[in-house]
Formats: structure tokens, sequence, C-alpha cells
């Protein structure tokens, strides 16, 4: 048989074949395009989140530098600079190579919001309480150079407020003089009532703002004597004249009896005490809760159960506050112990003028008044020349221990503090002094009786509900609020 001539049957996509190939190079030119374009596009992701990152905490660190005292506008860009990812500086990078703060950054401003209802006052440099940083950085591309992008320009922004976010725990000792001056009535616009229940009221408001528990817990739980399981800001009340011990509780149990006051006696007897209420956290039953806890011993003392406060003046003796300042220093020392990482607060209410009198002495040493038991002739503490400085003294101690002191002087007036004579002072610079740095001092002089020359440099408020919460803010951390606030 003849098979020269014979046809086989061709396969059908014998003639196909070139179509694969062209298929595959087409698809693995696509594939390496979107590789370049997910290469390129990445390390611009990742550099603008390097850059983010570095802006917000450049602005963390310059709104804390603002609020250190004695802030300047070159001190607060330093430490922009120095968190920034500027070459050389702690968060520079290669991802975002030569980086660079934008012309007019970092900007200090005086926002409003952060006033009205944070109560962030502007005391920063420029008369700031907030700071916005924006840097920018030319990122180079690669594959994208091939549609003539050789580089892109990244730009972020970030505001920090100066105060605003949680810090560590404190432990607050709040000073309350109760001498019969606090039954007057300030007339003026902030008050216009006693200046006792004006002073409760600031009180009131530094308790809503302090933090009785972590914010990640929708109740604080139930508290043992006044304290919540894991407690955040602790808050003591003391008063000065002291009181017996066994009649401290009239000043929060709203019986109407007036607790008995003593005499400054050296040394202090151990029947008599200047604590009110010791540290207390159950003030609010939540931190996001917006009003006070009337079961709270601490609550009852400030704003009672009903209205109306329980606590009351005392009287009886004149005003040496060394005394209280030093048992307040001595109750926190005992507290930070109890919680090693906690910081100690003293908030120091008084018109400053100290007014302690000895009526008979005998050998150097007071034997009746409001000092029995006290030198009266070496001027240092415990003494009856010398009380404001004695005062100083005690506060600048409790400084140097590391506990932060803010002084509100309420009322201060121009002259004043008659035992202290070489060298003279008056109320409101005793009270200047007393606190620790200069932003740690408030005044209400606009208080009926206050000497008008009696200002805050540094902190220009003068109503009692917003001193307290300035210091309330104080008591916190520069926190991230979102750009364009006003």
């Amino acid at each position: 048989m003849n098979h020269t001539n014979q046809v086989f049957p061709q396969p059908a996509n014998m003639n196909r074949r070139g179509q694969a190939l062209i298929f595959v190079t087409l698809s693995m030119t696509l594939l390496f395009g979107l590789a370049a374009l997910i290469f390129d596009f990445g390390f611009i992701y990742v550099g603008q989140s390097t850059l983010n990152a570095s802006t917000q905490a450049a602005a963390l660190a310059g709104a804390e530098a603002m609020a250190l005292p004695g802030a300047t506008p070159t001190s607060t860009s330093n430490a922009v600079t120095t968190y920034s990812s500027l070459t050389g500086d702690d968060n520079a990078s290669s991802l975002v190579p030569s980086a660079s703060l934008v012309a007019g950054s970092p900007k200090l401003s005086c926002l409003s919001t952060l006033q009205s209802v944070f109560g962030i006052s502007c005391y920063g440099p420029s008369t700031s309480n907030a700071i916005t940083v924006t840097q920018q950085s030319q990122v180079p591309l690669y594959f994208l150079r091939l549609f003539g992008s050789s580089s892109v320009t990244l730009t972020s922004t970030a505001t920090a407020a100066m105060r605003g976010a949680s810090a560590s725990p404190f432990n607050v000792v709040i000073i309350l003089d109760t001498t019969h001056s606090m039954t007057s009535t300030d007339s003026d616009s902030n008050c216009n009532s006693t200046r006792i229940s004006c002073a409760l009221s600031g009180i009131q408001v530094l308790l809503k703002t302090l933090s009785p528990c972590p914010v990640s817990q929708l109740t604080c739980g139930t508290a043992t004597n006044g304290n919540v399981p894991n407690s955040v800001d602790r808050v003591s009340l003391l008063v000065f004249p002291g009181v017996t011990t066994s009649t401290a509780a009239d000043d929060y149990n709203c019986g109407g009896t007036v607790p008995t006051p003593v005499a400054y006696a050296s040394p202090f007897p151990s029947t008599s005490t200047y604590q009110i209420v010791n540290f207390s956290s159950d003030y609010r039953v939540s931190d996001t809760a917006s009003s006070l806890n009337t079961k709270s011993n601490l609550v009852a003392a400030v704003a009672g159960t009903s209205g109306t406060p329980c606590l009351q003046v005392k009287g009886g003796f004149g005003t040496y506050y060394a005394q209280v300042i030093t048992a307040a220093q001595s109750y926190l020392v005992a507290e930070q112990k109890l919680y090693p990482n906690s910081q100690n607060v003293i908030i120091l209410l008084s018109d400053g003028d100290a007014t302690a009198t000895c009526k008979t002495s005998s050998g150097g040493v007071c034997t009746a008044g409001d000092m029995p038991g006290a030198s009266t002739t070496s001027g240092v503490y415990m003494s009856t020349l010398q009380e404001c400085h004695q005062a100083i003294t005690a506060a600048k101690a409790a400084t140097a221990a590391g506990t932060r002191v803010y002084a509100v002087a309420y009322g201060a007036e121009a002259s004043g503090c008659p035992s202290d004579t070489n060298p003279s002072i008056t109320p409101c610079q005793t009270m200047q002094q007393i606190a620790s740095a200069s932003g740690y001092f408030f005044s209400d002089y606009t208080a009926t009786g206050a000497s008008s020359s009696c200002v805050s440099e540094s902190q220009s408020v003068t109503n009692l509900n917003q001193i307290f919460k300035v210091i309330a803010s104080d008591l916190s951390v520069a926190k991230l609020i979102p750009n364009g606030t006003t």
C-alpha cells in the first residue's frame, strides 16, 4: 500500500501556539507593572505613616515643653525639632529623607475651645495653649519614574494641646482655710456668696474633672473606706484650724454640728487633726460620670447630699498654715508609699495672711493663745514670729520632696503678715512663694477686699471655678487634638 501522499489530521490548536507566548508576555509585563506600582505606593504609604508618627511626636513634645515653667518659643521649638524627622534628630528615618519643618512651623495658638470646654488657659509661650507642627519630605520613586515622576512630596500636620490627657495617678491634698474670714461675703460677679461657698464650689469642679478610676472601666466598683479598686486620683481634704478627731466627721455627716476647732499647738496633740476626709477615690462612680457621688464623704463635705455642703467654717483661732502644710506633706508621703508611681499634689486656698497670736508666754514659749508650745523668739517652725515665712519654708520643703504645690490666693490683701517684720512680706507675696512655680500660683484678686495688685503673671483666670478647672487640666499631660480646632 502506498502511503506517500497520506495526510494526517492536524491538531486544532497547532496554528495558535504563538498566541500563548504573546499572552504570557503581556501578562508578565502587566504583573511587573503592578508590582512596580505596589512597591512605590507601598514605599509612599510607609513613608507617610513614618512622617505622621514623627509629626505627632514632635507636636506632643512641643506641647509638653510649652507647659514647663519658664517655657519660651525657642525652648518649645527646640523640643519640636528634637522629636522631628529632621536629619540627625530622634525620629529621623531613611523612609522620609530630607524632612523639613514647613515655614511657620511650629505654630503656637490660643484656642478658645480648650479654654472654655477644658479649662486649659493660654499661659504657654506667647500666651498659648496649643501647638501645630507641619513636616514635609521628598520621597524618591523608583518604578514610577517610567511615568515621569522621580519623587513625591509628603506632608503631615499634627496639633497638640498643652494639657488634657491622663497622666500618672495623683495623690491630692486640698488645704482649705476655714477661719472666720471665710464667712464674709464675696460680692463680686465671680462669686456673690460667702467665701466658703465659692471655695467649695471650685473644689466640686476639681472633683468632676479628676479621674477616680481608669476610663476603661464602666464603673469604679464598690468603695472600701472611700477608695475604689484600681483608683487613679485620690483626694484628701484638710482644713485649718484643725479640729478634734472625735468631731471631724461633723464636716461630712451634715448633722449641723460644727466640729470643735483646736489651737495650733506644738506638738500637735494626737486627739486633734487637720484631715477631715482621708484619701478618697469614690467622688464619682466612673471616670465618665458627670455628677458627683453623694455617698462619698468627700463629696458630702464639699457639695452635700442634697445640695448644701456639710463642711463649715470653724473660726476660733487666727491663721497659721505652716503646720497644716507640713501635715499635708506627711500624709502625702505615706500615701505615695502605698502607690509608688503616683505624684503628690497640694492645693492651698487662703488669703495668705497669717494672723495667729500668743496671749501669754513664759521663757520664750507661748503658754496660751493660738499657738501654745511655739517659740516666741526663734522665727522658725514653730514660732509666733515670721509666720508667713514659715509657711513658705514648709511649702518649699514639700516642693523639694517632689510635691507639686498650687497656691490659690483668695482675696489676698495688700498688707498683712503682722508677725513677719524681718523681712516684711505681704499675703500675696506669701502665696506666690508658696507655689512650686509661677504657673502654679493663682489669684482671685477681684474678690471683695482683695488687693487689685495681687495678679498672677502666669494665670489670668480669677473665677475660682475656672481656677480649679485649670488646675485639674494641669494635672494632665499634652494630648493630640484634631487639626483645625479653634
